[in-house]
């Protein structure tokens, strides 16, 4: 057989071979789309072969930041050695001669550490305030080893952000703040910091989640990553791949592993205007109480089902709540056009919205929809808060008596009529819906009731899905479904 016929034989075995072995478009190129190629798990971009380069262009803006504060005794003792010497029976005699000179220190410091990133060349930078609060004197040290004290520009606890300030000889490398809200859950991520005084650790992980509510103050929104964080990390980046900041480093559970907290950038993005020109933030105030809708009540206010929203459980005279035509009983669906989907969140908006801006408000009332335009106030206080969210439970248990002008004064009530709450069955259905001692029932299905007899012929009456009771607790207010045993 020639050479060129076995070459032909060869080849042709080679192509069976190919085809009993591989799927026809991987062979040929064609029956599956470049958008199915795409999709599949051979094209999921995996672990970057290096953080090198990120590292390289971020840690010359990442800064640490050593804070002292001072502490002074009220007083000292003058005499404290040999036998006056307190403490010469466990260290021997003439203790505080030997290390205070025989008297107490006037004054104390306390150092800590912490991280932070420059935010424009001319030397503003951000951290967290827990960082440089109620410090005597705050240090930043740059990349290259300088050092430079800092002053503090504003601070704002409520979400844990602080803007400091140093003056340094020529414009430092700032870094680009990113869009956290595109960030998704399971994108990589790097962190920077300074912990443990361990200068410009560089650690990497993923967005483990995001809108985290873990406590720390009525703005919780946090990104969780299972960079490693740890204590000198906080106030220092949360950066991208693409090399943008989204969030600053805050917080960690200590019991736990992999499990860190970042503050949102774009959360700090909005309020570094007002730190730089004010030295605090101003917020937005609606003047309203809040509630969760759980599906009883979002049946009892004529939500449709799975429909989401924040029940208005109280509206503040004069507020701009009241001038806009917010009611109690609205249930508040949309925000300035977005969805409302919990009592957290719109408090969250609403302290975000400009002072003055006139924003529309979509509300369920009486089951149809409506739209009120409400001029948004500034918040002087914290006067809006969340009321306990209710579960309807399967019984009844409770004793009431009517509220009097003086037993409201006895008890330090701030309402004065109603039906007043003595005592609640700890193992009964009124506890477990959230009815307490001292509650005071001023409403049940949406009519006031003022008298003894107004309750009694109010409860007598089967109501659907259960009793809900407008319940005065303190200065605030909250709607409870109680659902009677089934005899």
């Amino acid at each position: 057989m020639k050479r060129s016929q076995k070459a032909v034989i060869f080849s042709f075995a080679i192509l069976l071979v190919l085809a009993w072995a591989l799927p026809a478009h991987a062979l040929f190129g064609f029956g599956k789309s470049h958008k199915e190629e795409s999709s599949s798990p051979a094209a999921v971009k995996m672990i970057p072969a290096s953080f090198a380069d990120l590292a390289k262009k971020i840690n010359p803006s990442v800064v640490n930041i050593s804070t002292t504060k001072i502490f002074k005794t009220k007083g000292f003792f003058p005499q404290f050695n040999g036998e006056n010497d307190p403490f010469r029976f466990f260290f021997g005699n003439d203790f505080f001669k030997k290390f205070f000179g025989g008297q107490m220190p006037k004054e104390f410091k306390q150092r800590s550490l912490g991280s932070g990133f420059i935010i424009d060349p001319a030397g503003y930078i951000l951290t967290n305030n827990h960082v440089v609060a109620k410090a005597d004197k705050i240090v930043v040290k740059l990349e290259s080893g300088k050092e430079y004290k800092a002053k503090v520009i504003g601070t704002d606890p409520k979400t844990d952000v602080a803007l400091i300030k140093i003056k340094a000889d020529k414009p430092l490398k700032a870094v680009i703040l990113g869009d956290s809200d595109k960030i998704r859950v399971g994108d990589w991520v790097v962190a920077i910091g300074n912990p443990f005084g361990l200068s410009h650790t560089v650690t990497a992980g993923i967005i483990s989640a995001k809108g985290r509510v873990i406590g720390s103050g009525p703005y919780d929104d946090f990104l969780q990553t299972d960079a490693s964080i740890n204590p000198g990390n906080s106030g220092g980046p949360l950066i991208a791949m693409d090399g943008t900041v989204i969030g600053i480093n805050t917080a960690i559970i200590a019991t736990g592993q992999g499990i860190g907290f970042a503050i949102p950038i774009n959360m700090a993005k909005r309020i570094v205007p007002q730190l730089k020109k004010l030295g605090h933030v101003v917020r937005g105030w609606l003047g309203v109480y809040i509630q969760d809708v759980t599906p009883e009540l979002g049946k009892k206010f004529g939500l449709k089902e799975g429909q989401k929203g924040v029940l208005v459980s109280k509206v503040f005279k004069d507020s701009p709540a009241e001038k806009g035509g917010l009611k109690q009983g609205d249930v508040i669906v949309k925000y300035d056009g977005k969805p409302v989907h919990s009592s957290h969140e719109l408090a969250i908006m609403v302290s975000q919205t400009e002072v003055g801006k006139k924003v529309e408000i979509e509300v369920v009332r009486d089951g149809k929809t409506e739209t009120v335009t409400v001029k948004i106030g500034e918040r002087k206080e914290e006067k809006v808060a969340e009321a306990e969210s209710a579960e309807a439970p399967e019984e009844m248990g409770f004793d009431v008596q009517a509220l009097t002008p003086e037993l409201a004064k006895h008890l330090g009530l701030k309402v004065k009529q109603g039906i007043l709450v003595v005592s609640v069955d700890p193992s009964g259905p009124a506890y477990e819906a959230g009815l307490r001692k001292n509650d005071v029932i001023v409403e049940v299905n949406r009519k006031k009731v003022t008298t003894l007899d107004a309750f009694k012929e109010a409860i007598s009456k089967p109501s659907k899905g259960g009793y809900l009771f407008l319940v005065r607790r303190g200065e605030g207010a909250l709607y409870i479904v109680v659902q009677p045993e089934k005899k």
